[in-house]
């Protein structure tokens, strides 16, 4: 049987028995945080669950239900008499050639710019907190991202990130969205499901996308899952319509 060493407990978080946060809950965030340790990512093998239940005070079965949601999606390989262990990065998707618009455009080998990115909290109104299965007035990250050619901008985006991925406001949004939710925060985008209608440009849209006002925009609702089906991203996407095509291929 492999050896497992005893974990740090200098360093190891507790949880609050008193917070209205399910106790999986914050297993499952300590859990996340050691994912993203060195040691552990380098093949280390996370504590028992006896050793899990004992620190913390509370049941195995507790320890073990927020093992299993990240077994499931992926992150976490258990074997039995062995131990549990990070997995390495393994994506699968539900969508052929699904990938991000910075990472479609460089496989076009499409130079594009960024003319304006903004981050800030907001409070999710009725629209975001059902798509994201938060509560009304939760408050949210809200990334704004305003790109195009050198000749202008063409697409306005829209990102609201669910508050369980940890994001900061500190991040380099000119690198890929989903190389960042993959890579620094293990969220890993696995399904979207998209809604796509044609619009009519307010003032806003039209200042943003310098179209006049009332003209035809193309506008994209975006939901991304992770493994588990738990969304990661609320993302509208308005197009000018004169310069960008959506095209998908269908095989019977």
């Amino acid at each position: 049987m492999c050896e497992q060493k005893n974990i740090s407990y200098h360093k190891f978080p507790s949880v609050d028995q008193d917070s209205p946060i399910p106790l999986h809950v914050q297993v499952e965030k300590i859990l996340r945080d050691m994912i993203n340790d060195p040691e552990y990512q380098n093949g280390k093998f996370l504590p028992k669950e006896v050793e899990f239940s004992k620190r913390l005070g509370i049941s195995r079965n507790t320890i073990r239900q927020a093992t299993n949601r990240l077994v499931q999606e992926k992150l976490l390989i258990r074997k039995k008499g062995v131990g549990t262990k990070v997995a390495k990065k393994q994506v699968e998707t539900k969508l052929s050639n699904w990938v991000s618009f910075s990472q479609e455009m460089h496989a076009q080998g499409i130079d594009f710019m960024n003319y304006e990115i903004k981050i800030y909290k907001s409070k999710a109104d009725k629209e975001i907190s059902e798509h994201l299965e938060i509560n009304e007035g939760q408050e949210v990250f809200k990334l704004e991202r305003l790109r195009g050619l050198d000749k202008g901008p063409f697409v306005y985006f829209i990102s609201y990130f669910h508050p369980r991925i940890g994001i900061t406001g500190k991040e380099d949004f000119k690198r890929h969205l989903y190389d960042i939710l993959e890579n620094d925060y293990h969220a890993i985008p696995t399904l979207s499901s998209e809604e796509i209608k044609a619009i009519l440009a307010n003032k806003l849209l039209s200042e943003k996308l310098g179209v006049d006002l009332n003209s035809a925009i193309l506008q994209r609702k975006r939901v991304v899952y992770d493994p588990g089906n738990r969304p990661i991203e609320y993302n509208i996407g308005f197009y000018r319509a004169d310069q960008f095509t959506y095209s998908i291929d269908i095989k019977r």
